[in-house]
């Protein structure tokens, strides 16, 4: 069997290969823009993106199915009679919607969203940007007065374009704060609480169903996997049972521990509750999920002010841990996720002196990436023991220190993913029917080891609270 993946990530989108063998390769890469049109926004052009997705299917040939993994919480608006978007894609990243958040905290609405959706009230996730859609895009209004408003996640948008079924799967749906986690179904409740009509959403459907079929080029092929990228990953890692962990090291870091079919609810510890897939005719696998916002996109940013020139000026240091010499950064860029789910933090050097050098400074960056990620972790291994293995992947897996550090931080093994696809791998698989990973001939994976004794973490710890409650709520 051979089948494509469509990898459609917040940067770019890729289309990966699966043959016969169970051995991959990426097939089309196409970077999009990313758009800031005011200070906290963040957007897509949603047909740039669909036309990257048709791109690599096109490249791929022909394939028995097709599988896309998708960004998660971006959403638009669309026109169903033409299917023309009448919004941008609001990136998961955006903040626009921080003071309808705050209003509805100071209700006390949240209660309700963590008791039907599992997640905290945040801009982060779909419900109040589409609701944003709805108050701010023009044409929103009348075309759900003919019922002809479309309102979804990016997934949906390209499954409508793409072969006529209006529909999104229960993971995607999970991000979103309006499904039921007990229920598997969009809530009244929630979407009345948002102002989000019921009628203008997608179908949910199991993440392995069929999802209609592309035509391209004479060629009519199903789409039988529709999942978020994260999920899409944690199955890419070969995680399979209770207490198996992955992270991803892509713009974000976004970890992820299998809970079984049982939903762990942690309010108090800031993780999410969440569907990792589901089978048609098989009850959802459930998942806790906990995502630091700003990973390679910190480096990256780093990178841009001029701290650096190549990504293999920093794969090794002649100082010790920047944080054993008091110097910390916190990456809260766009703010702070798990635990802390504060919009409110900014990012921080601290501890800079007049001999502080630019490559202190990246050192710094990518501690402050691992402590970050070690705090979801720790808060993850509290109500679901992880073994004292972790897998890895994303770009910042290729560097050794930031490795080596992870794996001394969380006193734990880090096994680096060989393939750094598993997002796609992981889609892919679904597809496939979960085949024989690779042949023989496969790379061996990378193992890191820890030190005997863990970085003091009372410094970083000391470090995010100072970050907090820096930034006004945007209005």
């Amino acid at each position: 069997m051979r089948v494509v993946a469509i990898d459609q990530g917040t940067s770019s989108t890729r289309g990966f290969v699966l043959d016969e063998t169970g051995l991959g390769k990426i097939i089309c890469t196409r970077a999009h823009r990313q758009i800031y049109p005011q200070p906290g926004w963040v957007e897509h052009d949603p047909e740039e993106l669909l036309q990257h997705v048709t791109d690599c299917i096109r490249a791929a040939g022909p394939v028995d199915a097709i599988g896309i993994d998708n960004q998660g919480e971006s959403c638009l608006a669309w026109n169903g009679d033409t299917g023309e978007a009448i919004s941008p894609v609001i990136v998961w990243q955006d903040r626009r919607t921080e003071a309808r958040i705050a209003s509805l905290k100071a209700d006390g609405a949240e209660q309700l969203t963590m008791a039907k959706a599992g997640l905290p009230l945040d801009p982060y996730f779909s419900a109040s940007k589409l609701a944003w859609i709805l108050d701010n895009i023009a044409e929103a209004r009348p075309l759900l007065a003919q019922g002809k408003l479309r309102l979804g996640t990016t997934d949906a948008f390209f499954l409508d374009r793409l072969t006529g079924h209006f529909a999104t799967d229960i993971t995607t749906a999970s991000r979103t704060s309006l499904l039921g986690l007990e229920t598997g179904q969009w809530a009244p409740e929630l979407c009345a609480l948002f102002g989000v009509p019921i009628q203008a959403l997608p179908e949910i459907r199991p993440s392995m169903a069929d999802f209609g079929a592309v035509r391209l080029d004479g060629c009519a092929t199903p789409i039988t996997v529709n999942v978020v990228d994260q999920q899409a990953s944690l199955f890419g890692h070969g995680c399979r049972n209770a207490g198996a962990a992955k992270i991803t090291f892509g713009t974000g870091a976004f970890a992820m521990v299998l809970t079984g079919d049982t939903l762990l609810r942690a309010p108090d510890q800031g993780l999410l509750p969440t569907i990792a897939w589901q089978a048609t005719g098989s009850n959802p696998v459930c998942a806790l999920d906990g995502g630091v916002y700003c990973a390679s996109s910190a480096l990256n940013w780093a990178r841009s002010l001029g701290l650096f020139k190549q990504f293999d000026e920093i794969n090794s240091f002649d100082a010790p841990a920047a944080i054993g010499r008091n110097l910390a950064f916190v990456p809260a860029l766009t703010g702070l996720g798990c635990p802390h789910w504060d919009g409110s933090a900014a990012g921080l050097w601290i501890g800079m002196s007049l001999d502080t050098s630019a490559k202190d400074m990246v050192q710094a960056i990518l501690e402050g990436i691992a402590l970050r990620a070690d705090q979801v972790i720790t808060a993850m291994d509290a109500l679901v023991p992880i073994g004292d293995r972790i897998s890895i992947d994303g770009g910042m897996s290729a560097n050794p220190y930031f490795c080596q550090f992870l794996s001394d931080v969380l006193q734990k093994q880090i096994i680096v993913q060989p393939m750094g696809e598993q997002t796609a791998l992981g889609t892919a698989l679904m597809v496939a029917g979960d085949p024989p990973r690779g042949t023989a001939n496969a790379p061996a994976c990378l193992r890191y080891d820890p030190a005997p004794e863990a970085p003091d973490k009372t410094l970083f710890a000391e470090a995010v609270s100072r970050s907090r409650n820096w930034r006004p709520k945007r209005v």
